[in-house]
């Protein structure tokens, strides 16, 4: 069992900076299970992950409408899942085509709203971020499964 570490962000840039050391360790075959409300800061934690992996953050948007973007990195194929849009009763691993994307050796997946698989049985390491509070307030997360 891996333990937990809290982090608290004060800011924006402090969100943007954990995304960023989580991503330096990530590797093929990791999954970023992110939870948290609206305005949390997910998808700004997914952009400093990026770019710790050597992406241009500037592409990275939240992908709430087209429920996955890809990112390819030089080394790594990162697939930003957002399931917000979906019903909680929907297969939402099957509507994102999340078998497929797992099947790809250079995948490194980052999920918003991963509550919504509820229990999918993830093959390779998982790690979860549970984010609370949102805007101006400081932000407190919850990361385990890393290192």
């Amino acid at each position: 069992m891996h333990k937990s570490t809290e982090f608290i962000a004060n800011s924006p840039d402090d969100t943007f900076e954990i995304g960023e050391q989580i991503g330096k360790k990530l590797a093929a075959g990791d999954v970023v299970l992110l939870t948290g409300g609206l305005g949390a800061g997910k998808t700004l934690f997914t952009k400093g992950i990026l770019h710790a992996l050597g992406y241009d953050i500037d592409e990275v948007t939240s992908p709430s409408f087209a429920l996955v973007n890809l990112y390819k990195t030089p080394e790594l194929d990162v697939f930003h899942i957002d399931l917000w849009r979906l019903q909680d009763s929907a297969d939402a691993a099957f509507a994102v085509g999340l078998d497929d994307i797992l099947d790809n050796e250079r995948a490194v997946v980052v999920i918003e709203w991963a509550e919504r698989l509820e229990s999918y049985p993830f093959s390779s390491r998982s790690i979860k971020v549970e984010i609370k509070g949102d805007g101006d307030d400081a932000r407190t997360m919850t990361i385990s499964g890393i290192e």
